[in-house]
């Protein structure tokens, strides 16, 4: 049964980058129906709940499954990151990029790496 509450897709002068070459094109293309499903089909609350219940196990489990789910949030972030990457300003690029530095370097403490 379909859902009569779907949220109607963001409003944008355009999905994809243009004159994106290669590997680009090619995330873009394939990040389009799980970002439009992320966007209309899921509850607002569900990505970020989840993404935050997978932070605080990384931050509390110190071995090697708080390494995996500090992982799937590394992922997830650099994800939307690489995508995001040519709309932002030098602030925004600074930000993301100390966040998944600050991800690597949990996931790499979880792992036994240091």
């Amino acid at each position: 049964m379909a859902r009569d509450n779907k949220r109607p897709l963001p409003q944008g002068e355009r999905f994809f980058t243009p004159g994106a070459s290669g590997l680009r094109k090619a995330v873009e293309q394939r990040s389009a129906v799980p970002m439009a499903y992320l966007f209309s089909q899921v509850p607002r609350w569900v990505a970020p709940a989840v993404l935050v219940v997978l932070l605080l196990i990384g931050f509390a489990v110190a071995n090697p499954l708080g390494g995996l789910a500090a992982l799937v949030v590394l992922a997830f972030v650099g994800w939307l990151a690489y995508l995001s990457w040519p709309s932002l300003g030098a602030g925004g690029k600074l930000l993301r990029v100390a966040m998944l530095a600050f991800l690597a370097l949990l996931v790499a403490t979880r792992f036994g790496a240091f």
